[in-house]
């Protein structure tokens, strides 16, 4: 393939991510050119940026095979790349699920109880498992990385939605900057391969808004884009938050429009609620409409407060600007240079951004949905750049590619290499059978069975919310944290009920030190975990082991 130097299609290749698409994309759009094949492209002309698809072997997706190929494999590295824990759903609102619809054994939170989540996606990671089972290779390795690696696939489609989207509304060359803006994002490689119901809500809404029905669409229908916001309001209720304006304008501009609520959205609609009942029918035992529990706990009842509280402007000063980090700027530019039709988008992610913003509970993985829609206005910014190019595209690959390995292999893994220590005890120990484990840590901290496959005693500090209206409601781990020495005293009057291990941040240490010692617990792993800790959440993790008198615990 021949590939004149710096340029593709006119346009400047300015940095590695870009040379590596420039590569994989050809010099066609669409296509790809070996060596002896010639380029029919009119001298001159911009016929060469135009779409093109042979349609050939070399096509898969819709897209050249090279491309689809680097994707998935871009993912699947961002995939191994990210070590570090985010928030506690990433784990026990699916993960942990899964593994006990399976294995019969595990934790279900308060949620579970209360009917508050639905079974659908668990059910993903609950199949992936029951194969794998099937097979003989549940391997506690395999059930935590297969699960994101799938996720991670799911992903690298989405990405290749947005840039076949983007190419048939605009051009490769508009195309291939919000490719790059996509791919380069820092949040987008945080959170992409996380097993969080946020990622799924993402996924679908990129992949549908491949099919929703804008002005230069050749890909657009109404079944299988309604189908797919369905899917992702069954998954978390609020994904129909970033929609309902895309639903509004789509109503709008329809002619036929009790068609399309009668033979499209309501068939639809009707399917998959259908399915969500059933599928939590059996799980639960009984009809459960979950979507309705859960936009009643935390939108209606607002409890969602309990687990913390920002003000109003927060999405707005602190939220939107840190997800979008370094392309902020490219993201206000974009919205003064890009054409009407792309009014719904900007309109849609404001709308996202007020609506949380009026809850009390915020956090940045919920409006995660809206971010590769900013990614096409960003995609215009640097289109729209001449002299600043390279700059711009050095500035934005390396700013976020820093943040983006710094958040995905050193801030926040220590809750995730503890449990390797754990799995360790249950794998290599003769004396498993007396092994117990409890983590003194804020609630949640770590994974819990999906990260250990193996029914070892585990204890944690309760944390569920009030749902009784008490005013002076204490969780059991504001109980301990309120006095740790005298509640593990009070706790563990009786010698026989102590755990063998003790899992802790290094700030309880000093606190519990002399409970340590009369116990004979004596510390056997550190494991680093944050440079910025916070209250009870500190710098490393401490394993503690608790030796018998004149001889010790062997492992």
């Amino acid at each position: 393939m021949k590939v004149q130097k710096g340029r593709v299609c006119g346009v400047e290749c300015t940095s590695c991510l870009g040379n590596i698409l420039k590569v994989f994309l050809g010099n066609k759009e669409g296509e790809w050119r070996e060596p002896r094949l010639k380029a029919e492209t009119p001298s001159g002309s911009e016929a060469g940026c135009k779409l093109k698809s042979s349609g050939g072997p070399t096509d898969l997706l819709g897209e050249n095979i090279y491309l689809v190929l680097f994707t998935i494999a871009l993912r699947i590295c961002n995939c191994f790349l990210v070590q570090t824990s985010f928030v506690p759903d990433e784990y026990w609102q699916s993960l942990e699920v899964a593994h006990h619809m399976v294995f019969n054994y595990g934790y279900l939170t308060w949620e579970w109880t209360e009917r508050l989540r639905g079974y659908t996606y668990p059910l993903i990671f609950a199949s992936i498992y029951k194969i794998l089972h099937l097979l003989g290779k549940d391997s506690v390795q395999l059930l935590i990385w297969i699960p994101r690696l799938s996720q991670a696939l799911l992903s690298a489609i989405a990405d290749l939605r947005l840039y076949s989207l983007m190419k048939q509304l605009e051009n490769q060359q508009v195309a291939r900057w919000v490719f790059f803006c996509q791919l380069c994002s820092w949040f987008t490689w945080y959170c992409c391969t996380r097993t969080l119901t946020n990622t799924m809500e993402t996924v679908l809404t990129i992949i549908a808004l491949f099919y929703y029905p804008l002005e230069g669409s050749k890909s657009m229908n109404s079944v299988k884009y309604s189908s797919l916001v369905a899917l992702a309001v069954i998954i978390r209720p609020t994904a129909v938050i970033p929609w309902i304006p895309l639903l509004f304008r789509h109503f709008w501009q329809e002619q036929k429009k009790l068609d399309l609520i009668l033979h499209k959205f309501l068939p639809v609609g009707f399917v998959t609620l259908s399915l969500s009942l059933i599928i939590d029918r059996i799980f639960f035992g009984q009809w459960t409409l979950v979507q309705y529990n859960f936009l009643k706990f935390n939108v209606l009842q607002n409890l969602g407060s309990f687990y913390g509280s920002h003000p109003w402007h927060w999405y707005f000063s602190q939220g939107f600007p840190a997800v979008l980090g370094t392309h902020l700027p490219f993201f206000i530019h974009g919205c003064f240079l890009t054409p009407k039709r792309y009014r719904i988008f900007l309109v849609t992610v404001l709308w996202t951004l007020l609506v949380y913003s009026m809850l009390s509970h915020k956090e940045f993985r919920f409006i995660y949905p809206v971010l590769p829609f900013c990614m096409v206005f960003c995609g215009y910014s640097l289109n729209s750049l001449k002299t600043w190019k390279k700059a711009a595209l050095s500035f934005l690959f390396l700013s976020n590619t820093l943040l983006a390995l710094y958040t995905g292999l050193v801030h926040q893994r220590g809750t995730l290499d503890v449990m390797t220590n754990i799995q360790e005890l249950c794998y290599n120990n003769p004396n498993i059978s007396k092994a117990s484990v409890f983590m003194m840590m804020p609630c949640h901290s770590t994974p819990y069975y999906s990260h250990v496959h193996y029914p070892l005693p585990m204890r944690f500090l309760q944390c569920p919310p009030d749902l009784t209206g008490k005013s002076d409601y204490l969780v059991e781990a504001d109980i301990f944290y309120l006095n740790p020495l005298k509640w593990l005293y009070r706790e563990f009057h009786n010698d026989s009920t102590l755990p063998t291990h003790l899992i802790i941040f290094n700030v309880l240490e000093k606190e519990i030190s002399p409970f340590l010692i009369s116990h004979n617990y004596e510390r056997t792993a550190v494991f680093f975990h944050t440079h910025f800790p916070e209250h009870w959440t500190g710098n490393h993790i401490y394993v503690y082991e608790r030796k018998l008198k004149g001889k010790l615990n062997q492992r």
